[in-house]
């Protein structure tokens, strides 16, 4: 199992199976009754339905099988096998489960934005386990592994706009296209959000003349290690510490009372990180290739 799924598949298969629940309710239960131009190969198998009312859990499986091969040796053997158990899954959800609940009825607005709130945490607790629910998640992943540096969610919205535009077109529901965008976005901003906010977190800058007991302090209080820099003052050019440190949200009010302990007079500033790593912090791994044993 751990060849094909990694040495977490048990924690994963849980967590997909969860983000897999999301997802078909948001796409069925959500989106369908309100006859949006839904995003991804979801949208393309959406498209489907409407003009031949072909499964859509079916349909999003025979679409993703050209796109999975070519992705098969850029994104890896782990990450293709993770993303078939997940495709599965929520083609699965999609058809048996979902119709089992009942359907959103009231207004388009309110249902293209539980749409893209529930689907985006859906698909971001599938993407955290480096996996995806295949289709233009493969493009999508495809792009992160080449384009590192760019976040996810920039990369669904403009991907997925171009779905949501061919719906609109063969449907002629122009204010579903625009539905279909306000999903998009939120989908983007919920992705990233619940993604990187997971390493998010602060950064303390303390400049101090007491940066040795300032750190103990701060490691004393909430264990959190420190890194002192060497100043200089740019006016009078005497000698400061500056201590560092990065810590969650919740830490950064232990770290300003252990500075005010030590040194009431100290100069702090904090910052917001996006993206902490490294020892004390969650990571995970989003597109990236893990070598076949």
């Amino acid at each position: 199992m751990e060849k094909y799924f990694g040495e977490h598949w048990l924690r994963d298969t849980a967590v997909e199976l969860i983000g897999s629940v999301l997802t078909g309710i948001a796409i069925y239960n959500f989106a369908v009754p309100a006859a949006f131009p839904m995003t991804g190969f979801s949208g393309l198998a959406l498209i489907l339905y409407r003009l031949f009312s072909l499964p859509i859990g079916v349909m999003t499986i025979v679409l993703n099988i050209p796109v999975a091969i070519l992705c098969y040796r850029l994104l890896g053997r782990q990450f293709f096998f993770k993303s078939l158990r997940c495709m599965v899954l929520s083609s699965l959800f999609i058809d048996y489960v979902a119709p089992l609940l009942p359907l959103y009825t009231g207004g388009r607005l309110l249902a293209a934005i539980c749409t893209g709130v529930i689907g985006g945490l859906g698909y971001a607790m599938i993407y955290i386990t480096n996996s995806s629910t295949g289709g233009s998640d493969f493009i999508v992943m495809a792009v992160k592994a080449v384009r590192p540096y760019v976040q996810l969610g920039k990369i669904i919205f403009i991907t997925d706009a171009v779905i949501i535009g061919l719906g609109g077109l063969i449907f002629k529901d122009f204010d579903g296209v625009i539905y279909g965008l306000i999903i998009d976005y939120i989908y983007a901003i919920v992705t990233d959000k619940l993604m990187y906010g997971m390493n998010a977190g602060k950064l303390a800058l303390v400049v101090t003349d007491y940066g040795k007991a300032a750190a103990d302090k701060i490691d004393e209080l909430c264990g959190r290690g420190t890194t002192i820099i060497e100043a200089r003052g740019g006016y009078r050019g005497d000698h400061r510490d500056v201590v560092m440190c990065a810590c969650s949200t919740k830490e950064m009010l232990t770290v300003e009372r252990a500075v005010r302990l030590i040194d009431p007079n100290a100069f702090t500033v904090i910052l917001e990180s996006n993206e902490v790593l490294g020892e004390g912090f969650k990571s995970f791994r989003v597109a990236q290739k893990q070598e076949d044993r």
